[in-house]
């Protein structure tokens, strides 16, 4: 803590979100007293967020809590907490992939990791999870350069490039044990590519997949199928009830229409995203490299080797990815994508009083 009433705070957009970014030792130890807080701080509940430092949209309302690692083959610890716009809840139960870009120049900004003349990679363990991933940070000169030529769709300008390489994850691509399960006679490929998601084809829900995110939304008959699928998919991926959480995702599947590899529309689950996730672009792509995925007949996979675009309501996000079939089940062997982060301010918070 800065003071009485002030946290340290460092606001930065991370990919296509946004959220606020805390030291652990800044915030409360005890889980409820922490959670309270950043309620407070980030202006929930409420629609508008007016009081706080939420955008309105889940998007824009996340938290990164990062703290130095005690095990040597990482560097730092991060814990994504989604934080509810017009509810009180403060959710644990995801990862973040956008937010997780903002973490390498963090970790380096406040002396977690020291630069390198170059570029400095930081070993990140990603608490929700449990899975690994490197963030390689441009510093030249020593100092965290958040400028550069990188573009990402959904974000203007450009800025400078972070690589994030995942880790293979421990546990199973497939949670199901199928390549294709049917859901109250929908067809879905259940996934988890470090995102537990929920692949269907759009056509089987009677749209198109190429809607604007707001007409979906709007779409009252859709979102009740969508919670159906949702529900009955977590019991299937072993996450019991879902009800309560943001996992899984569900991504509606079309053919590509800007040279691409498939169009998405993916839910997080009750908004339609105006793009896509991070992870759940890696468990999309791994998803469609499953033989036998409810993807097949609208997918258009490159060749071996290629970049996958996962195509969505703004433009597209490029994915490395493989899957393994040598073993009993299909498995991936690594995901890398670029994202851009980007400092907003760094300073004091004041929360709004209990």
């Amino acid at each position: 803590m800065t003071g009485p009433e002030g946290v340290r705070c460092m606001l930065m957009r991370g990919g296509t979100s946004k959220g606020g970014y805390f030291l652990a030792e800044d915030l409360p130890s005890d889980p409820g007293a922490r959670d309270d807080l950043l309620l407070r701080i980030m202006g929930s509940p409420d629609p508008r967020q007016i009081d706080g430092l939420g955008g309105a949209h889940p998007l824009t309302s996340k938290v990164a809590v990062v703290s130095a690692s005690q095990d040597p083959e990482t560097d730092v610890v991060y814990l994504f907490l989604q934080i509810g716009v017009d509810l009180a809840e403060v959710s644990d139960r995801q990862n973040c992939g956008n937010l997780l870009a903002g973490v390498g120049p963090f970790a380096v900004e406040r002396g977690l990791v020291a630069a390198r003349d170059g570029r400095t990679p930081v070993r990140i363990r990603m608490v929700n999870s449990g899975d690994h991933a490197t963030v390689t940070v441009p510093t030249p000169d020593r100092c965290v350069d958040y400028t550069g030529s990188a573009e990402i769709s959904g974000v203007p300008g450009s800025a400078a490039p972070m690589v994030i390489a995942f880790q293979q994850g421990g546990g199973p691509l497939l949670p199901t044990g199928h390549a294709r399960d049917l859901i109250d006679g929908t067809p879905v490929t259940c996934v988890d590519n470090g995102m537990p998601t929920v692949l269907i084809a759009a056509s089987a829900l009677n749209v198109t997949g190429y809607e604007d995110p707001g007409e979906l939304e709007a779409d009252a008959a859709l979102g009740a199928r969508l919670q159906e699928i949702r529900l009955a998919a977590g019991r299937l991926m072993g996450l019991g009830d879902v009800s309560a959480t943001t996992v899984p995702k569900l991504s509606l599947l079309a053919p590509p229409v800007h040279g691409g590899t498939v169009m998405t529309r993916t839910f997080i689950p009750v908004r339609c995203h105006t793009a896509i996730g991070v992870l759940g672009a890696a468990s999309v792509a791994a998803g469609l490299c499953v033989e036998g995925n409810v993807g097949e007949d609208v997918a258009r996979l490159p060749a071996t080797g290629e970049r996958l675009r996962i195509e969505h309501p703004t433009g597209f996000l490029d994915i490395d990815t493989a899957v393994d079939h040598s073993g009993a089940t299909p498995a991936a062997r690594g995901t890398a994508v670029v994202r851009t982060a980007r400092k907003i301010f760094d300073g004091t918070v004041f929360p709004r009083p209990a």
